[in-house]
């Protein structure tokens, strides 16, 4: 398995995604060899000096710490990593959606955790191992480290991080869930993952299932008319940017926080939960007969 490359920038900045296929090389993605980051560092965009976010350090000690700690279990440090990137990486919504922030940290700062989270396991059907190239520089779906950044961020209840771990410890959720505009709303982001918790909804293809059917049903009903989340107060959130420089590192072994801001109302998550599990029993899950679903007779 490769490491970190020879030359690891002290500083995050932008790297255009056309910048980035020249180093994504078949050894890169075969996890033999990394570049040496030099040549790399030549061709990436500067981000402000002044902004004590934009440190390599606290970022390259997370993933060096979440390939230690989850050497015998890669998938688990999704739900470990992404509260505490997103708390250390203290990003607004717009900075987040730049995939150049991205593409820097996954080629530039951490490729060898790409490889080691992302290069499948030999199989029969797969002889040659390889990391599908989006994982450094695909979508915010796909990528490697703003997949988890925005879960934290779509996941997050105020400055409570626990429902992400909750999500991020369900790889179907984040894979399928991520991809639809309804999780920006706050009540039914919180609703699954206590559907998730109350363990109504578990495998794979019943999350796909709900999934369908939730963004189906909500192409006729407006999620915020049945479970209201009152506006949004900027201002915890850009407090909370400004102490980045005085921030400590965040903690690895409790969970930090976030934003003080506003949790979702309770009656709001409670009746999604309560109409999103009414909507599970007739969802179109793949295997499920249906006495599964209504009990045998």
């Amino acid at each position: 398995m490769i490491t970190q490359p020879n030359h690891v920038p002290e500083r995050l900045a932008l790297l255009a995604t056309s910048a980035v296929d020249p180093f994504l090389t078949e050894e890169l993605l075969k996890g033999e060899q990394v570049h040496g980051g030099i040549e790399l560092a030549k061709v990436v965009e500067p981000l402000p000096e002044d902004d004590a976010r934009w440190s390599v350090e606290p970022v390259r000690s997370l993933v060096d710490d979440a390939m230690f700690e989850f050497r015998e279990d890669r998938t688990r440090a999704d739900a470990w990593l992404a509260p505490r990137l997103h708390a250390t990486l203290r990003l607004t919504r717009r900075e987040a959606a730049d995939k150049r922030l991205w593409n820097h940290i996954a080629v530039a700062v951490a490729p060898d955790y790409v490889v080691w989270r992302h290069l499948p396991e030999t199989t029969a059907n797969r002889p040659v191992r390889r990391v599908a190239a989006d994982r450094f520089r695909g979508p915010a779906d796909r990528q490697c480290f703003s997949r988890l950044w925005w879960a934290a961020e779509l996941f997050r209840n105020g400055p409570d991080y626990e429902p992400v771990e909750v999500a991020c410890g369900n790889q179907d959720l984040i894979h399928t869930v991520l991809r639809t505009d309804v999780i920006d709303h706050r009540p039914t982001a919180q609703a699954l993952v206590r559907l998730l918790k109350n363990g109504q909804v578990t495998t794979g293809r019943e999350i796909n299932g709900l999934s369908v059917a939730i963004s189906a049903a909500g192409a006729t009903l407006a999620y915020d008319a049945l479970a209201a989340d009152g506006p949004r107060d900027p201002g915890p959130l850009r407090q909370w940017i400004e102490e980045a420089e005085t921030a400590p590192p965040v903690a690895r072994h409790v969970l930090p926080e976030g934003p003080d801001e506003d949790p979702v109302p309770e009656e709001s998550v409670t009746a999604l939960a309560v109409y999103f599990a009414d909507l599970f029993e007739t969802a179109p899950v793949r295997g499920r007969n249906s006495e599964d679903r209504f009990g045998s007779s």
